[in-house]
């Protein structure tokens, strides 16, 4: 049995590789941007992480699709203004696109579902156990076609007692996350928050298709301990973490990066967009 196991762990490994040197967008690595020493307070000058390469995430078997499971449900919890609810529709517009995927929203769930001793005051502020959240209450909610489930909240986040907060958190092997932009709102600035709103969501998307922090360049799924470093990385995926996510959801790359582009260049966020067009354009050529 393991003799089994090892050969077809090795003839995966061997495809995967075979992949990854075929891969059209191993013409992007040229755009990748280096990682620079992190600095005091960043997530990598506290956190010791292995970084994980494209034939790591093929040798994983990452959660996938299938013709029964194909669907991101997105879970609204609690209640909304009007114009947080334009945020999320706008989210789910960018996730859908992110991951050429269809893309839902549940009925709105109550926080009357998290337990009171699930909630905690931290500096003056109402925060939600986004542990419990992922592992008790999303895991039912995931309807049979959901390949996953993503929550999304005004509530601040907290992952356990001894952490002050996070901007969201996702559960690998439950395929559940959670998200909060209540610390996205400043100065009432909606282009910063649907920013830092569909970038996170997107970030811990990643993580539930089994994408770890990515250690190889900037880029969407790197880390972040707080706010600065957060709106200091792009909402763009470095060239290995798109292979990974091109290689599992086997998408159009080219009609994905126009889709993005639109929709960025449609919501003020050109910034993001100037460089997906760049990457687009390695990929246009001959």
């Amino acid at each position: 049995m393991k003799i089994v196991s090892f050969c077809l762990i090795f003839l995966f490994l061997i495809s995967c590789t075979t992949a990854n040197k075929q891969n059209p967008l191993d013409k992007l690595a040229h755009l990748d941007v280096k990682l620079s020493v992190p600095k005091e307070g960043e997530w990598l000058a506290e956190h010791q992480e292995d970084g994980q390469s494209f034939e790591k995430y093929c040798a994983i078997k990452p959660t996938s699709i299938s013709d029964e499971r194909n669907v991101i449900y997105i879970q609204t919890i609690g209640k909304f203004t009007p114009k947080e609810h334009k945020i999320v529709e706008n989210t789910v517009a960018y996730v859908s696109l992110f991951f050429k995927l269809k893309t839902l929203v549940l009925p709105t769930i109550s926080e009357n579902e998290i337990p009171a001793n699930k909630k905690r005051i931290k500096y003056g502020i109402e925060q939600l156990d986004a542990s419990y959240i992922n592992n008790k209450i999303l895991p039912s909610k995931i309807p049979k076609d959901g390949i996953v489930l993503m929550a999304i909240t005004a509530k601040d986040l907290y992952p356990s007692p001894s952490w002050n907060y996070v901007f969201g958190l996702a559960n690998y092997k439950k395929r559940t996350g959670i998200s909060s932009f209540n610390r996205f709102l400043t100065n009432d600035d909606y282009t910063l928050c649907l920013d830092r709103t569909i970038k996170t969501a997107v970030h811990e998307i990643g993580h539930m298709f089994s994408m770890s922090h990515c250690k190889h360049a900037v880029c969407l799924m790197n880390g972040v301990n707080h706010i600065v470093e957060s709106d200091s990385k792009p909402n763009v995926l470095c060239s290995e973490c798109l292979k990974k996510l091109s290689w599992n959801l086997k998408y159009d790359d080219k009609q994905r990066l126009k889709g993005l582009i639109s929709y960025l260049r449609e919501h003020d966020l050109e910034k993001d967009a100037v460089i997906l067009q760049q990457q687009l354009d390695v990929l246009l050529k001959k």
